[in-house]
Parts: structure tokens; sequence; C-alpha cells
């Protein structure tokens, strides 16, 4: 008799002690954010993580509330490693009680994502990951994209450089990012040849034998050479290849799209680059932008960067999203309420593509000054913003 009024009492405890914890969960909208606080693509997951916070800040007048809810971001450290996003990610949907998940960092880790969110029904938001497959054959319903594809990288790519005359090598990682950067890149050009795709280990900090096999190549090409680079992460090739004087010695050039700010350091030893960039903060002239610039500066001392820019932006499709559901996050209404759905950005609007998530918007065609100073930050300027309606995304899922 003891015993069952002993467990009966331990039972409403628990019941009680229980209750604001439920109560908690009902009046907040929980975020994961898996992405690479740590390992090769840091740099980059660290600005994402800055945006996301500023664009949920500005989003939401410094609230970080919704509709009466207020919102927790959830952090956590992929590594880079894709078993390890995919366990994050099930652990946030299951034991966090996450809503939503944004990242991941790694294209890599983000295909390994995708099948967690089809498998928990719940919605991962993909920024900046860029493979093609993401929300091409291997993407789902659950998944939307506001980072830019590698189509949209090769598109806007292809406009400064796909002329007759031209001949073409690239230069790209050996795994999706850098594959199917390569691969749109191909599909998009029309006019100019390509010679040549060299493929290399993320890792690689020795370019010597993958320069030697582009040289040859190019070198007794007649016409316009250029060397098209698709790569991420700090062991960049660029600083590299201008030690290298190729354009003095074969006339072959160095073309790419855009990049971190620090990475772009080694951009200025190339006046009068083109390239397309997803962003570069002195582009977009809008209201979101030069709050986000002007409180990046007063914060850090520094202007806001690509991934910046990428995390604010999907945290401006999120709040727009659930100020449409009037803060209700269930799966199900936040797809039908994204699908279609145009929202502010630093860029300017992007708009949520019906067929496959993907996000449309502005890239930007760039030229590097012809003054730019060995060692200064970037000297990016302005030849013409390409709008979502001036290129032809391919739409490559299976619907």
């Amino acid at each position: 008799m003891k015993r069952r009024i002993w467990v009966a009492l331990a039972a409403a405890a628990s019941a009680v002690l229980s209750a604001p914890v439920a109560f908690g969960q009902a009046n907040e909208i929980r975020i994961a954010h898996v992405y690479s606080r740590t390992g090769p693509l840091e740099a980059y997951g660290k600005q994402t993580a800055t945006g996301l916070m500023m664009g949920l800040e500005y989003a939401t007048n410094g609230t970080m509330m919704l509709n009466g809810k207020k919102i927790v971001v959830i952090e956590k450290d992929d590594q880079g490693k894709p078993d390890l996003g995919k366990s994050l990610l099930a652990t946030a949907y299951s034991d966090d009680k996450a809503d939503i998940a944004v990242g991941p960092t790694s294209s890599g880790v983000a295909l390994a994502m995708l099948p967690v969110a089809e498998e928990y029904k719940k919605i991962l938001l993909v920024e900046p990951a860029v493979a093609d497959s993401i929300t091409g054959e291997k993407w789902n319903k659950y998944i939307f994209r506001t980072g830019r594809n590698s189509s949209q990288d090769a598109i806007s790519n292809a406009v400064a450089l796909d002329k007759q005359g031209v001949t073409i090598a690239t230069l790209a990682q050996d795994y999706a990012f850098g594959r199917d950067g390569v691969a749109a890149f191909k599909a998009s050009i029309k006019n100019a040849k390509l010679a040549h795709e060299e493929y290399l280990p993320p890792t690689t900090t020795d370019f010597t034998a993958g320069f030697q096999r582009l040289i040859d190549k190019l070198k007794d090409v007649p016409g316009r050479k250029i060397v098209w680079v698709v790569w991420a992460g700090a062991n960049n090739p660029f600083n590299k290849f201008a030690d290298l004087d190729l354009k003095k010695r074969y006339g072959i050039e160095l073309a790419t799209g855009g990049n971190i700010l620090p990475a772009m350091v080694a951009y200025n030893n190339y006046p009068g680059m083109e390239g397309a960039s997803y962003y570069y903060f002195g582009f977009s002239k809008n209201k979101p932008n030069l709050w986000l610039v002007t409180n990046h500066y007063a914060r850090y001392k520094s202007p806001p960067d690509f991934f910046t820019a990428g995390g604010f932006s999907s945290a401006m499709a999120l709040v727009t999203a659930l100020k449409k559901t009037n803060g209700d996050a269930s799966t199900n209404k936040l797809i039908s309420t994204m699908e279609g759905m145009s929202f502010e950005t630093p860029k300017g609007m992007m708009t949520f593509r019906k067929e496959d998530h993907q996000a449309m918007q502005s890239m930007y065609h760039f030229r590097v000054a012809p003054g730019a100073r060995p060692g200064a930050m970037a000297d990016l300027h302005l030849v013409k913003e390409i709008l979502p309606s001036e290129m032809d995304v391919p739409i490559r899922n299976k619907r």
C-alpha cells in the first residue's frame, strides 16, 4: 500500500516538474544551427552563425520574439564531417525538439543530412552548402535553400567568361562542391572552349603537379586562356598561382567567383580579373544590407563577409515565413507558406522556387580594380547585377 502511494506521489511530482518544460517549448520556436564551428570550413561557418543571429535580431526588431514565442537557437558543430552532421541533425530534431534546422557549411555534410530531414519530416534550410545535388537529385520536399547553388555560381561566371576565342581549363576540389560546380559551369558555356578539368583533394597544399597539367593543356593554345577556379577553404591556390606569373610567361589568366574577404586579398594580384560573386558588402544598397554593414562595422570593426550575408538571409526567410503562419512552426504549414515565397535579404529580394525550393536571387559580375594593391582588402568593382530573370537555372530534381 505504501509503495503504491509513493509511486503515485512520484508520478505527480514528475508531472509537475515536467510541465514548465512542455510549457516552455510550446512558447518557443526552436531552430537548430548545424554548421562547421571547427574544421576546414570553420571561417565560413562562423560567419554564417554571426549572420543568422544578426538577421534574427533585425527581422524581430531586436526582441528575438515572434507572435509571443521566444526564438531559441541551438548550435551544433559538425566539424565538416558528414556522419557527425547526420547524427547531430537527428539529435536536434528528436532530443532537442527543434522545429527547423539551418545549415550546414559543407556540401558533403548537407548531402548526408538530407535523408534525416525527410525521416523526421522537419524542414532543413540549407545555408550555405552549394552543390546542385542538394536541390537536385538528392532533394526532398523538406529541403529549402537560401544559399546559391552551383548552377547559379556557374551561370553568373559564364556571363563574364563565355566568349568566342576563349579557352578555359578548370581547377576544383575533388568532392561534391567542386565537381558539381564544374559540371554546372560546363553546361553554361556556349561560346568558349573547355580544354581540361583538374580535380585535387580539398586538403591540397602542394599544387605543383596540378598546375603543371593545366599549363601543359593551355600554354600552346592561341587566343585568350583562362583557368577558372572552384575552391573553398583556407588552403586555396590563388597566391601560389600568382607566384608562377603564368600570365606573363604563357598568357594564362586566372578567374574565379567570390569568396570571403581574407581569401580575396589574393585577388589583388590579378588587377582586371572578372568573375561573379554571391555577395560583396559594397554592392547592394538596400535597407537590410545597410543595416548589416553599419552594425557589423560597429560591433566587429570590419565589413560583413560572404557567408555573413547568407546567414542573415536564412534568418530573413524563416522570420518571413513564421510571420505569415502567425508563429506556427508545423512543417506542412511552413512548406505550403515557403513554396513560392519572396523575402527581403541583404542582396535584395529572393524567392523560393516551388519546384525545388531553391532561392532565386541576384548574383554580381565584378572586376578587380586596376589599381588594387597586393596585401590589401579586395577592391571589387560592380560591373553588373545579374538578376534572377537573367539566369536560366536548371531544375534538377525528380519531383
